[in-house]
This record gives C-alpha cells, structure tokens and sequence, in this order.
C-alpha cells in the first residue's frame, strides 16, 4: 500500500493539515484517537467514511 495515495494535503481544507482523501479528518485527529486506545473496529464505527485501509495509511505516513 502506497500511503501517499490516500493522505493529503489541501490549503482550502483544514488550513493545509493533512487529512485522509476525500474526508475532514485530520492524520493528528485519527493518531490522537489510537494513541488513546480506541480500536480500529471503533475509529470505523465511528467515522463510516474511514477504511481500514486508511488507519493503515495513516500509521504508515508517521513512520516514513
């Protein structure tokens, strides 16, 4: 998976902080939420617009 392909940067959406592709939500807002504890089953019943595959792409952007 390449994670560039599903983290971006926009300067008209969030002030320019990246976010997963086509939603409002922040990498810092997903990285708080697991760095809290919440599982992946949670972050997606919770936000029905991420994948599973998108937490991945935003742990794997943190580490690159």
């Amino acid at each position: 998976m390449n994670w560039q392909d599903r983290i971006v940067s926009d300067k008209n959406i969030l002030l320019g902080k990246p976010t997963v592709k086509g939603t409002r939500i922040s990498l810092e807002f997903v990285l708080d939420r697991i760095a809290n504890g919440w599982p992946e089953q949670v972050l997606l019943e919770s936000y029905p617009h991420l994948t599973k595959e998108d937490i991945r792409a935003v742990v794997a952007s943190t580490t690159k």
